[in-house]
């Protein structure tokens, strides 16, 4: 069996061990607790060795007692910080001129509502030419929102007031010719992790349904400086997992009888609802990827540290990443332009440049796909090949290429439960995990009480192993600019979060049950420039993209 010097292995075995034991910290702590820990860790000491433990132990019980009697806000980020970039790695930091090739001839239709579907270039076109006033289209929204937000239960909070006075200012500053870029006027929702002082936010979960936080998240005054309009804040499944919050289950729009999965529930479900023009999300482990491929969204996962997450509710200081949910890729590139970049506060954002180019030829790119993926049975399935043919009709020389196997990547997922559980700490303790919905073995509070059990040295040993797995993907790249991959692939969902590469998801197509499905792409650290020009090519050449959900088309 493993032996380990003992202040290390300590520090945290012990603190899982008694940490939710209220009103028991004057106990004696006897060496046969310190044998039943060794139970649950898979370690073993002998009787001298455990004797000699429990003064140190008890010692470090006490100082947890200490730690615990500051108030530590959700906010305080942790003194270490992830960097996924290798020092080899040559990054690009001259920032050039973005070519959108926005459309030139998009007409109003006779049927105004039918705005509420038309994609980001196509709304931002329609109100830098005036031929639409951002206010009327902030009433379409909200009209919307009204009508069919308790439908899909993706409406936390409406922000009428808020969103009619953006509107009235960027009509006033279009029209006076102080035009603030692409997104100007366009009506979005944020989903409810993020801080708008003046509105609550409730991040999906019952113990802080009537929550208030000062202050504004970074990305939200990044985009009230481009003179988008915030109309509402979105659904979330509770604390980031699922599509079930405090109001019931958000719904697929394709399908009100399934939800829209999670986390980033609502954003999904309402823009592809035409609920709004474009929502931001968040992915810590899927949550952009899973409801876009659900409800058939165009999303973006970022790179670790390309967008500021200060404001915004922490899950996982070394995983979570914000990005925006659009109709289309391209889309999705104009609004990931406004919310990247550094703010002084978040210190692992990196400014780097973003040359985004519509008119790239994406037949130079060097492609890759995960071929042992494709040949698997999954929902999907025929779709995707369907994809890769279409890729090679449009000139791209598809690769084969193999993921790393040789670490056990799914083991590392506990790296996730421990910082969740450490950023819900207090939720734990003081019992008020009772209060969330979901409640069970495969729900947050289960998770968050198992997590105090995982040993400080496991949580360092599988970060250095995360390394490890982060030199062997960054390889793949120096000869790819894109892989393609199954959106469930494997278990490349949670290999490239933890190594904090970027992913361009859209949607590919519906199955037999006429529920969407989805490709994802993805690319190298602050490279999302290949990716969004791939999948805004592809996009061109197919009409996945257009099809919008009956229901909601009236």
């Amino acid at each position: 069996m493993n032996k380990h010097f003992v202040s290390p292995l300590i520090v945290l075995l012990i603190f899982g061990i008694f940490a939710c034991q209220q009103g028991k910290d004057s106990e004696e702590i006897r060496k046969e607790d310190v044998a039943f820990a060794e139970k649950l860790t898979g370690l073993q000491f002998d009787e001298a060795e455990r004797d000699s433990l429990i003064e140190n132990v008890s010692e470090q019980r006490s100082a947890y007692e200490k730690i615990r009697n500051v108030d530590i806000e959700n906010s305080t980020a942790l003194s270490l910080s992830f960097n996924p970039v290798p020092g080899w790695m040559d990054i690009q930091k001259v920032q050039g001129d973005i070519k959108w090739n926005l459309p030139e001839n998009v007409e109003l239709p006779e049927d105004r509502s039918r705005l509420a579907f038309y994609s980001v270039p196509e709304l931002s076109f329609l109100l830098q030419s005036q031929q639409i006033t951002s206010e009327e289209l902030t009433r379409i929204y909200l009209k919307r929102l009204k009508k069919y937000g308790d439908t899909l239960r993706c409406v936390i909070t409406l922000t009428e007031d808020l969103a009619l006075q953006q509107a009235k200012q960027a009509d006033k500053e279009i029209q006076e010719g102080k035009y603030r870029g692409p997104l100007h006027g366009i009506p979005y929702g944020l989903k409810d992790l993020i801080t708008v002082e003046g509105y609550k936010t409730t991040w999906g979960a019952a113990p802080f349904k009537d929550q208030e936080l000062d202050g504004n998240a970074t990305v939200y005054e990044k985009l009230e400086e481009a003179g988008a309009v915030l109309v509402a804040k979105l659904s979330m499944g509770a604390l980031a997992w699922g599509d079930v919050w405090f109001g019931g289950v958000t719904k697929n729009p394709w399908d009100l009888e399934q939800g829209s999965s999670g986390s980033s529930a609502g954003s999904a479900s309402a823009t592809v609802a035409g609920l709004v023009g474009f929502s931001l999300g968040t992915e810590t482990y899927g949550s952009i990827v899973s409801p876009s491929t659900r409800c058939g969204a165009s999303g973006l996962r970022p790179t670790f540290g390309r967008v500021s997450r200060s404001g915004a509710m922490a899950l996982s200081w070394t995983m979570d990443k914000i990005g925006p949910i659009c109709r289309t890729a391209k889309g999705s590139a104009m609004v990931f332009d406004v919310i990247k970049g550094p703010d002084n506060i978040d210190l692992t954002v990196k400014d780097y440049a973003f040359n985004f180019d519509a008119d790239s030829d994406v037949s130079s790119l060097k492609v890759g796909y995960v071929k042992n993926l494709f040949e698997e049975e999954y929902r999907g399935k025929s779709n995707d090949s369907l994809t890769l043919q279409r890729l090679r009709e449009m000139g791209i020389q598809l690769e084969e290429v193999a993921l790393p196997e040789e670490l056990p990547v799914e083991a590392m997922n506990f790296i996730l439960n421990v910082e969740a559980a450490a950023a819900f700490d207090e939720l734990t303790r003081t019992d008020r995990d009772d209060e969330l919905t979901r409640q069970g073995k495969n729900a947050w509070p289960n998770v968050f009480r198992s997590a105090r059990f995982v040993p400080a040295v496991e949580y360092i040993q599988a970060n250095r192993m995360r390394t490890m797995v982060m030199d062997e993907v960054n390889k793949l790249f120096v000869d790819y600019d894109v892989i393609v991959t199954p959106s469930f692939g494997g278990n490349q969902l949670l290999m490239t979060n933890l190594t904090g590469h970027p992913c361009v998801v859209i949607p590919n197509g519906f199955d037999e049950e006429n529920h969407p499905t989805s490709i994802s792409f993805i690319g190298n650290l602050y490279r999302e420039e290949p990716l969004l020009e791939l999948a805004n090519a592809y996009q061109e050449a197919t009409e996945h993209e257009d099809k919008h959900p009956e229901f909601f088309m009236d």
